[in-house]
C-alpha cells in the first residue's frame, strides 16, 4: 500500500497469520489524509511478498527488506511506524539506518531484550487457517470482544488461508526461539538516536506492557511511552481516533498545541 505525498512514513505490520500492510494500516493512513507519504509493504512471508529461497524470514531479513524498499523508492529520510513484530523491525531499522530514520513509533512492540514469548502470542502463531482459528486469534488481540464480528472473522480467515503455506514456515515450534530472534540487544537499542514513541495497551496479553514496552524505557536514549487504558494489542483498532491524534502529533509536533 502506498498513498499520499509529503514526508515519508514507513508502516510495518505485525506477525499474526493473514496480516498484510494494507490490512494493518489502510484505515489509519486514510484517516490521516494525504499530507504524508505512507508506504505499508507486505513483509516477507506475508500477503504478496514471498520468503526468499533458503530463508525463513526473521528480524534481519525484514529489516533489510524495509531498508531496501525505501532505498528503491528513492526516499532518503522517513519515519517508521511498526506494530508488534513490526515495532521490533522499526527499532532495528533505526539502529541500522541512523541517517535515514528520523522518528520511530513502536506500537504494542516486540524487541525488548530477553522478553519472553507470551502464551497468547504462542497461540496466535499456532492457530489454524480457519474460521475458528481466525476467531480465536482476533479474540486474543482485542479487549473489546464486540470488535470480533462475523465479518472481521471471515475476512481474516480468508487472508489466513491465502497465506497459510508461507506463514507455516515462519514460526514453527518451538516458538520461543522466534521471540528471541525479534529481541534486540541493549547495545543495539542504545545506538538508536531517533526519537521513539512507544504506544501500548494496558491490557495487552500478546505483548504485555510489563515485559514488552516498559523495559525499553531503560535502553532507548530518546523515548516516551503512551499507555491506553482498556486496550489490548491493537490500539489503532480499539482507540482509533485517539491513536491517530497521537500519531499525527508525533509525526508533526508543530501542528499540535
Amino acid at each position: 500500500m502506498e498513498s499520499g505525498t509529503g514526508p515519508a512514513v514507513l508502516m510495518l505490520h505485525g506477525s499474526g497469520p493473514g496480516t498484510t500492510g494494507s490490512g494493518a494500516w489502510a484505515a489509519t493512513a486514510q484517516a490521516l489524509g494525504t499530507s504524508w507519504h505512507f508506504v505499508a509493504p507486505d513483509q516477507a512471508g506475508f500477503g504478496r511478498t514471498p520468503v526468499p529461497p533458503g530463508s525463513r524470514g526473521g528480524l534481519r531479513l525484514w529489516t533489510e527488506q524495509a531498508a531496501g524498499l525505501m532505498e528503491a523508492l528513492g526516499i532518503e529520510h522517513y519515519t517508521v511506524v511498526g506494530h508488534s513484530m513490526g515495532g521490533a523491525v522499526a527499532l532495528a531499522l533505526a539502529a541500522a539506518r541512523p541517517q535515514q530514520v528520523t522518528r520511530v513509533v513502536a506500537v504494542s512492540t516486540m524487541g525488548a531484550p530477553g522478553a519472553p514469548l507470551s502464551a497468547d502470542l504462542d497461540a496466535i502463531w499456532a492457530v489454524p487457517a480457519s474460521v475458528l482459528g481466525a476467531r480465536d486469534m482476533l479474540s486474543r488481540l482485542v479487549l473489546d470482544q464486540t470488535l470480533v464480528t462475523d465479518a472481521a472473522v471471515d475476512a481474516r480467515a480468508a487472508a489466513m488461508r491465502a497465506g497459510a503455506d508461507a506463514f507455516a514456515s515462519l514460526f514453527p515450534p518451538p516458538r520461543a526461539r522466534w521471540a528471541d530472534d525479534l529481541s534486540l540487544s541493549a547495545q543495539t537499542l542504545a545506538a538508536i538516536r531517533a526519537p521513539v514513541l512507544l504506544v501500548h495497551g494496558a491490557e495487552d496479553r500478546v505483548t504485555p506492557l510489563e515485559t514488552a514496552a516498559q523495559p525499553l524505557l531503560a535502553h532507548l536514549p530518546d523515548v516516551r511511552l503512551h499507555v491506553f487504558g482498556r486496550c489490548g494489542h491493537v490500539p489503532a483498532v480499539e482507540h482509533p481516533h485517539e491513536f491517530r491524534q497521537l500519531l499525527s502529533c508525533f509525526l508533526h509536533p508543530d501542528l499540535c498545541p
